[in-house]
Order: structure tokens, then sequence, then C-alpha cells
């Protein structure tokens, strides 16, 4: 296989900006904790992807950092969100 093939299983550049990784996901309250690498601010629309048919896109409705909500988060910051489907340690998250 040429390296041009397996990019094409990669996200193409044109489905949004990587800004960060889950770093931890809380199962019970369906929650992620993603690792910022871009900033990110609540009513931006993400897209996460992962595994083998992770792959889903929603609006930041809310984030926290310590339990406090926040309406930006910057990259660097951990910032903890709720979910709409289950994902795990190492999925990226982009910003489209």
């Amino acid at each position: 296989m040429s390296k041009n093939m397996s990019e094409e299983n990669q996200t193409p550049p044109e489905q949004g900006k990587l800004v960060g990784e889950v770093s931890h996901y809380f199962s019970k309250i369906e929650v992620a904790v993603i690792k910022l690498s871009a900033p990110l601010s609540v009513g931006d629309t993400i897209r996460i992807v992962g595994g083998e048919s992770t792959d889903f896109s929603q609006t930041v409705e809310s984030m926290e950092i310590e339990h406090e909500k926040i309406e930006k988060a910057k990259a660097g910051n951990e910032v903890g969100m709720k979910v709409k489907e289950k994902v795990r340690e190492g999925y990226k998250v982009y910003k489209v």
C-alpha cells in the first residue's frame, strides 16, 4: 500500500481543524475530557473521530474546567463536556 492510500483513511483536512484529543471519558455521565491544542468556544461545532466507526459532530453546548463553566478555552486547557456518543482516549477532536 502506498503512503497516499493510507492517508485516504485519515480525516480529510476539509472536515475540520484539529483542536484536541480526548484524554478521558466518564461513561456514567457521558462526559469527555479534551486536551486542547487550539482554542474552542461554546457554540462551536466539533467533530470527534476515532476507532473503527466513531465519527460524529455536535455543537459545544457547555464546557467546564475543574467543575467551573466556561465560555472559551485556549490551547493547553483540558475541558470537560458532555458528548452524544461514547468516545475513548486518543480520539481526535476537530472544529468544523
